[in-house]
């Protein structure tokens, strides 16, 4: 979906496939006929932007054979789906059942990481529409806290930002990689990502915005943005996201509705904020199981709950967060960033009773997730366009 920014730029809207567990190229195609295209019809749209997932098979398979790659192109065309941002995250077996630790391998100073990555930006350069030449793509924040070779990492990174300078000299797109903070990786919150991004200094690498992981972290919006913009950091993207949040943790029906939500395949890092400082768990049976983390505020969890679709009382969503945040970003006199990506990858791991249990039911959560979004983003003065 595009939008007309009242200054005239493009803002594109998308929503991410990693809500779809596909592994191979024929996964990805079977994606596109299966879930994206019926999205699109919902919407009423003739055009639908995904941000597509691409797991390392596929990645390699579409790198390494240009039939293969313009296999993908039109069939996207023919589906009326375009691809201008990639999630570059996950490196394989996102859709297995415990995921937990194993995303963020191979990290930032893994070679395999550097690779990777390359791969993805000559692929996205072969899959941009032809009026468009930008592109993006969401990384891994350096490295999980407990391993981390800041020499490597930082070399690798400047490797990365030569290899998108040749590739736009070959091909005339320009492709930018931004790291997504997340809760407990060395890169956690988006102040963290100013020594190391500030570093290298180059146009091409800059920050992805996830809206949840802001949440978690308990970072202010506008403080979290103001404070990118002055270090010149660029915003490459930002992934519309929102987090699960409770204001009363130590009642019991709290904890209980909490624990519906402690479920086995992904990590749902938990924080609150104390005087002390931000306080946190790995993942949120930890902080239910004891007294690993203070109740007397409000706690929050790393769990991508539908947009549109808060949790149930006693729990809440922070999608306040994300309204805040998008202001911030495009509701200026010039966007800050012009992808954004909703990403709300956990339907399968919610509670058994709110998980869609056929494909037209997700199909129908996602486009409703698109609408709230479509609908912020003309609340803020952007035009939607055909």
């Amino acid at each position: 979906m595009r939008f007309r920014h009242p200054d005239g730029s493009t803002v594109h809207l998308a929503y991410c496939t990693n809500v779809h567990p596909a592994e191979t190229l024929d996964g990805v195609l079977a994606q596109l006929r299966d879930h994206c295209e019926p999205v699109r019809r919902r919407l009423g749209r003739d055009r639908l932007g995904i941000g597509l997932w691409l797991a390392a098979d596929a990645a390699r398979t579409l790198d390494s054979d240009p039939a293969a790659l313009r296999t993908l192109r039109a069939e996207l065309d023919r589906r009326g789906l375009e691809v201008v941002t990639l999630n570059g995250f996950p490196y394989e077996g996102f859709g297995a059942e415990e995921v937990k630790y194993r995303v963020y391998k191979p990290d930032w100073a893994d070679p395999e990481r550097l690779e990777h990555t390359t791969a993805l930006a000559r692929v996205l350069a072969g899959l941009l529409p032809g009026d468009v030449t930008e592109g993006s793509i969401s990384t891994l924040p350096l490295a999980w806290r407990t391993a981390h070779d800041a020499g490597r990492t930082e070399k690798a990174l400047r490797t990365l930002a030569e290899r998108l300078d040749a590739l736009q000299e070959l091909t005339g797109r320009s492709l930018r990689v931004g790291l997504e903070p997340e809760p407990g990786c060395v890169v956690e919150t988006t102040r963290d990502a100013l020594a190391p991004l500030t570093a290298i200094a180059h146009p091409r690498i800059g920050i992805c915005v996830d809206t949840c992981h802001l949440a978690t972290s308990f970072e202010d919006p506008h403080t979290a943005v103001d404070a990118l913009t002055t270090a010149g950091v660029t915003i490459v993207k930002s992934q519309l996201s929102a987090a699960l949040h409770a204001e009363h943790p130590h009642l019991p029906e709290v904890r209980t509705a909490l624990a519906a939500f402690d479920e086995p395949r992904f990590l749902h890092q938990t924080r609150t904020a104390t005087a002390a400082g931000l306080r946190g768990t790995d993942d949120l049976g930890e902080a239910l199981g004891g007294e690993a983390l203070p109740d007397g505020g409000p706690w929050r969890a790393h769990f991508h709950v539908p947009l549109h679709a808060a949790p149930a009382a006693p729990l809440t969503s922070t999608l306040p967060v994300l309204k805040d945040t998008l202001t911030r970003l495009v509701g200026g006199p010039h966007p800050l960033t012009r992808h954004l990506e909703v990403e709300t990858y956990t339907w399968q791991a919610l509670p058994p009773e709110l998980r869609p249990r056929a494909r037209t039911q997700l199909a129908d959560g996602i486009a409703a997730e698109l609408t709230l979004a479509r609908d912020l983003l003309t609340g803020l003065g952007l035009k939607e366009l055909p």
